[in-house]
């Protein structure tokens, strides 16, 4: 069969890994893909919000199934656009993308539906938030409403910074329409975790447990990012969590929607806080998460494909999705200066020592081909993968595969899964 996959990230370039073990699959395309993606599939010039020449190419090309990694299509509606012209498509549709595209949608969502979360109000008057925060307990979370590529949340330790904050979503308009409308919510303390899990508008199977590091310097300190590191699973996402969260948490959130006429169907990201109440709901994406997808796909042992059509046909009852029993760390390495300024076009070197050892990945998020080789093109460079027994052993092997790269500019963490030491 013919694959399409929509992206030009480090999740698409695990995305395209993952199809390309599968026996099904003889051609892959990416939409428009980067640098890495190219060893497994032949990259097109489309960009993902270009829903008529997605669909005009996936019927040109006879496609058979068409994977959108990104949010912004999702809430967009591609998916909506691929079914209008008869074609198999993976992910949910706009009405139920909005699970991710609205904080607001999913808030009140998981108030009517008694599905565990912060405490919260959503406001569209830029007043009416100044006038709530005079009586608020600090510290206290800001978010944007709609989709600010994982940046417009700004947590506020005193009402000073709470206010400036309300200006920057609001006023100042920096995550642009996203800040139309603002969540407050109280600051939930604990440990978080990522959950992915296929849906198919009824049933739920969970993939293997991660966690996320969103800001850009060592010891969560600098600005949020779209992520610097993870790691799989999470020592703190015990059976006892994971039992809960099953039972009042992921299958409520997929009754909710069939419940509200928003069924939905493909890939549901959990973002959780491990209160000393209990699990509760930070956030839902409406797809793979970014790097999430780079530890969780290594390790998993079903074949996507299988997978994502019984989504489609509303069959996952049938799947039992088995996994790996070992650990991941994805280490990205980013421009200096991300994510706020940084230089692109410097040339990297050490990409060839991932083809020659097993369980090592160096999966491209911003890399593109030019005649003195591959070169940086964007904020997040590279995501360095690797497995192990378990998780320090992973996080070893990582760290010690980001030194094969060399880029000018290169910049990463150090203390991707640090948190492994102290579970």
């Amino acid at each position: 069969m013919k694959v399409l996959i929509v992206g030009s990230g480090g999740r698409e370039h695990a995305i395209a890994w993952s199809v390309a073990k599968s026996d099904k699959v003889d051609k892959i395309y990416c939409a428009p893909g980067n640098a890495g993606i190219e060893e497994y599939a032949e990259c097109v010039p489309i960009g993902a919000m270009e829903f008529d020449r997605l669909t005009a190419f996936a019927k040109e090309k006879g496609i058979d199934l068409t994977i959108i990694g990104m949010d912004d299509p999702l809430v967009g509606g591609v998916v909506d656009a691929f079914e209008a012209e008869g074609l198999k498509v993976f992910g949910p549709r706009k009405n139920a993308a909005i699970i991710e595209g609205s904080k607001a949608f999913s808030k009140d969502l998981m108030k009517k539906y008694n599905i565990p979360t912060a405490a919260y109000e959503n406001f569209t008057d830029q007043e009416e938030a100044l006038r709530y925060l005079e009586t608020a307990s600090f510290p206290i979370v800001l978010k944007a409403d709609g989709l600010a590529l994982g940046k417009g949340v700004l947590i506020c330790n005193t009402p000073e910074e709470a206010r400036e904050g309300v200006k920057t979503i609001m006023e100042e308009k920096k995550f642009g329409d996203a800040g139309n409308t603002m969540v407050i919510e109280e600051f939930m303390t604990g440990r978080e975790v990522s959950v992915l899990a296929f849906c198919d508008g009824k049933t739920i199977r969970c993939m293997t447990s991660a966690q996320d590091h969103k800001r850009a310097k060592d010891g969560d300190q600098g600005l949020n990012t779209g992520g610097m590191g993870t790691f799989s699973p999470s020592p703190f996402y015990t059976a006892e969590v994971e039992d809960f969260c099953e039972k009042y948490i992921y299958q409520p959130t997929i009754d909710a929607m069939a419940a509200e006429g928003r069924p939905y169907t493909g890939v549901l990201f959990t973002g959780l806080m491990i209160t000393k109440d209990g699990p509760k709901v930070l956030e839902y994406n409406c797809r793979f998460g970014d790097p999430e997808a780079q530890v969780v796909l290594p390790r998993m042992k079903n074949d996507i494909i299988d997978v994502m059509e019984a989504c489609i046909e509303g069959r996952l009852d049938e799947i039992n999705l088995e996994f790996e029993d070992n650990a991941a760390v994805c280490v990205v390495l980013a421009s200096d200066g991300y994510p706020v300024s940084y230089e692109k076009g410097f040339v990297i070197s050490g990409l060839d020592r991932f083809k020659e050892k097993e369980g090592y990945y160096c999966f491209h998020a911003g890399t593109k081909s030019a005649p003195e080789g591959i070169v940086t093109n964007g904020g997040r460079v590279l995501g360095v993968t690797a497995k192990g027994d378990d998780l320090k052993e992973a996080r070893k092997n990582a760290y010690e595969a980001a030194e094969w790269i060399h880029f000018d500019n290169k910049y990463m963490r150090h203390d991707i899964g640090k948190a492994i030491d102290e579970a």
